[in-house]
């Protein structure tokens, strides 16, 4: 399989612009870091939801309260995890987000019930939506959270860091290797991916990571090396469950976010199921 110039300079420039935007977010505050991915989460949910209509006819026809009230959710379910250690009048942040969670939750079923479109399996969409997309995203905060109390300062993006720096390189290189001499398919599901292309790029994403950030930031090269192994593994994973979803929907893209890339989704669905994975990771080890 050739490399197409044309396309690897379309999918180069808007990576470029992409990785700024994202390096910023993840490096400038907690702040920013909030900001960054709730955006994401709300593309991702949003586009989730698109490739829902077409798979389910009975998806397409749910209410805008419902469709609407889904994102909130997903919204309400960052706060709760970002700002688990801030109150406001004695009451934690995360438990003003449950409340309104719990309150629009029930809005939904009641709209549901009212407009006379409530179906389990509508509702059941929605669920899987958030646990696949907003509660992966929101794990993110607690890995941040880790290391933002340290006696240099907060420099709590550097699990983040190494797991969002992971899943790039080992994407790079997986496309470069496969495009060069891929020969076997990995799988059906996503027949551009190719053997060689996948075990190139996570070997070279690990070895990468894990010596070049090892010099560079607060944490000792096993934790980075682990970390880096899980984000590759559980990424590719990720990234053929969102190809399996594209497949049912019989769509090339989820979006059209970035050039050469696609949506949110088709950016972001390594990191869906590898946070929740590293998470793990760190609770076991750490």
């Amino acid at each position: 399989m050739a490399i197409n110039f044309s396309v690897l300079k379309t999918r180069t420039l808007s990576a470029v612009v992409f990785a700024a935007l994202m390096l910023g977010g993840i490096l400038w505050n907690q702040w920013s870091f909030f900001i960054l991915f709730t955006i994401v989460q709300i593309g991702c949910l949003f586009e989730f939801q698109k490739l829902m209509r077409i798979v389910i006819p009975e998806y397409a026809a749910i209410n805008k309260v419902h469709q609407w009230g889904t994102l909130c959710l997903g919204i309400f379910i960052m706060i709760a995890f970002a700002f688990q250690n801030i109150a406001f009048r004695g009451v934690g942040i995360d438990q003003y987000s449950n409340y309104a969670f719990i309150a629009m939750a029930v809005l939904i079923l009641l709209a549901d019930l009212i407009t006379k479109k409530f179906n389990y399996k509508t509702i059941l969409v929605s669920a899987a939506g958030l646990i696949y997309i907003s509660f992966g995203l929101a794990l993110l905060f607690p890995l941040r959270d880790i290391m933002s109390h340290s006696f240099v300062g907060d420099i709590g993006y550097t699990i983040p860091l190494v797991l969002v720096l992971s899943i790039w390189v080992n994407d790079s290189a997986a496309y470069l290797v496969g495009s060069l001499v891929g020969r076997r398919p990995l799988s059906r599901i996503s027949p551009n991916k190719t053997w060689e292309g996948t075990i190139a790029g996570i070997i070279i994403s690990i070895l990468l990571v894990t010596k070049l950030l090892g010099q560079y930031i607060p944490l000792n090269e096993k934790a980075i090396f682990l970390i880096s192994v899980v984000s590759c593994i559980a990424g590719t994973l990720g990234d053929l469950v969102e190809s399996k979803l594209k497949r049912w929907a019989n769509v090339k893209d989820s979006g059209s976010m970035m050039p050469g890339h696609g949506g949110f989704l088709d950016r972001f669905d390594s990191v869906l199921l590898a946070t929740p994975f590293v998470w793990l990771l760190i609770k076991l080890l750490y």
